[in-house]
């Protein structure tokens, strides 16, 4: 088959949907680099936006309803996921999710980037125990929105429903491959270390670089398309 013929084949049959990280959007240049790369290798792409249809009332259940809508109007073909930080955590419940339910779309692989795999364990200790409960008692927190370039307020369910979610423990058999800065100053790299130990089915990356990955998106990219069985 040549490289064309084999690209249309692969376009038919293989999406990619990008998952962007908190207080992130579609227009991130993290999230243009994947879809550009992934389109221009005659993969079906989609970037939904996580913060739809209001920032302030965001939730990871909310979060995974977007994924699933975001998957079944991609088509039959499997799903490679892929999420960064924030969207690395919804991006392994939503794998786990439609496995259980026995769903079309199948998601067969996950690409993880610096992946907030113990969210709440990881805001808890970074916020205190008085900070926590100033925003539950307020019913709101002040974040700073990248996409939006302004600081924006986040209510008390965000963290009230993520707490029903625990990424730490699941198991999953699709193939992971993750890759984590050493100088990652948001996630550690010994908290991905241990979610990776002891998982047959995952390939962890430690690379030279912060929470960002901006150094290593060329050699990243080659390294998905290879991962996902696609090497144009």
């Amino acid at each position: 088959m040549s490289l064309p013929a084999r690209l249309h084949a692969q376009a038919v049959s293989r999406a990619l949907v990008y998952l962007h990280g908190f207080a992130s959007s579609p227009r991130s240049s993290k999230a243009q680099f994947f879809a550009s790369r992934a389109s221009a290798a005659g993969l079906q792409v989609d970037v939904p936006d996580l913060n739809r249809p209001d920032f302030h009332a965001l939730t990871v259940t909310r979060m995974l309803d977007a994924v699933d809508a975001s998957l079944e109007a991609i088509g039959d073909g499997p799903v490679a996921l892929v999420g960064s930080s924030l969207g690395a955590f919804v991006a392994v419940l939503a794998a786990q999710r439609r496995a259980r339910l026995s769903r079309q779309p199948a998601i067969d692989r996950l690409i993880l980037l610096a992946p907030a795999l113990d969210l709440v364990r990881g805001l808890e200790s970074e916020l205190g125990a008085a900070a926590l409960a100033d925003w539950q008692r307020r019913d709101r927190r002040e974040v700073f929105h990248y996409a939006d370039n302004r600081m924006r307020t986040l209510s008390w369910g965000f963290m009230a429903d993520a707490r029903q979610y625990d990424a730490v423990g699941l198991q999953l058999d699709i193939p992971v491959l993750i890759y984590q800065g050493r100088r990652d100053e948001i996630v550690t790299a010994a908290s991905v270390e241990r979610w990776a130990d002891g998982r047959s089915s995952v390939t962890l990356r430690l690379v030279d670089d912060g929470h960002q990955l901006l150094q290593h998106m060329e050699s990243l990219w080659a390294d998905d398309l290879r991962f996902i069985g696609t090497d144009a």
